[in-house]
């Protein structure tokens, strides 16, 4: 049993919270109101070098809301194991409590574009190492159709998980084109107001 933790779903940044039980998965409602900013951004770097759009599945927000919570009370990302999410992919982002919006969270792995080359994966870094594109390559890769995410909080942090079916990342899969840069890499359509609501653009 874990005390002195909460573990709660961004409602859009870690300033509109709903709480939730420790195990327990939040409301189909909180779900709602984060899938439009974390959707819009995936989509929009997808759109970009013309991989199909996702869809929002809450299955999969519900099973990564499970691992956000533990990686909350661990305070350090790990991957989840293959069986406890086969056919998916996934990717981990950890900070502080309260200092990023989810369109500064999406960035960190959006930004990874800057690096990546069309070519077969895993050879698709312009450093040569994959690790280096990795989320992005997830966030575009075209078999990949579902996307589910939540986040967690401890009093320390805050942690996203995003969950992909069908998983990305292959071995041996062609990628395509290179996205163009953006005029900022901090803003992939998604505004936050004064209040830190986030909305989709």
């Amino acid at each position: 049993m874990m005390r002195g933790w909460s573990i709660s779903l961004l409602l859009a940044a870690t300033a509109a919270c709903s709480i939730a039980p420790v195990g327990q998965a939040p409301s189909p409602i909180a779900y709602t109101r984060i899938l439009a900013p974390l959707l819009a951004a995936h989509n929009r770097e997808r759109a970009a070098v013309g991989s199909p759009l996702l869809a929002w599945d809450p299955t999969l927000a519900s099973s990564a809301f499970v691992h956000a919570a533990t990686l909350a009370q661990l305070g350090r990302l790990r991957h989840s194991s293959r069986q406890q999410r086969p056919g998916q992919g996934e990717n981990l982002w950890i900070g502080t409590r309260g200092d990023y919006t989810l369109s500064a969270m999406v960035g960190s792995w959006a930004i990874e574009r800057r690096h990546f080359r069309p070519g077969r994966f895993p050879a698709n870094s312009r450093t040569g190492n994959w690790a280096e594109v990795g989320h992005y390559t997830q966030m575009i890769w075209p078999g990949t159709t579902r996307l589910g995410c939540a986040i967690a909080s401890s009093p320390q942090h805050d942690v996203l998980v995003c969950r992909y079916a069908p998983s990305g990342n292959v071995d041996g899969v062609m990628l395509g084109r290179r996205a163009e840069p953006r005029t900022s890499d901090n803003q992939i359509g998604t505004f936050c107001l004064t209040n830190r609501i986030c909305t989709a653009a």
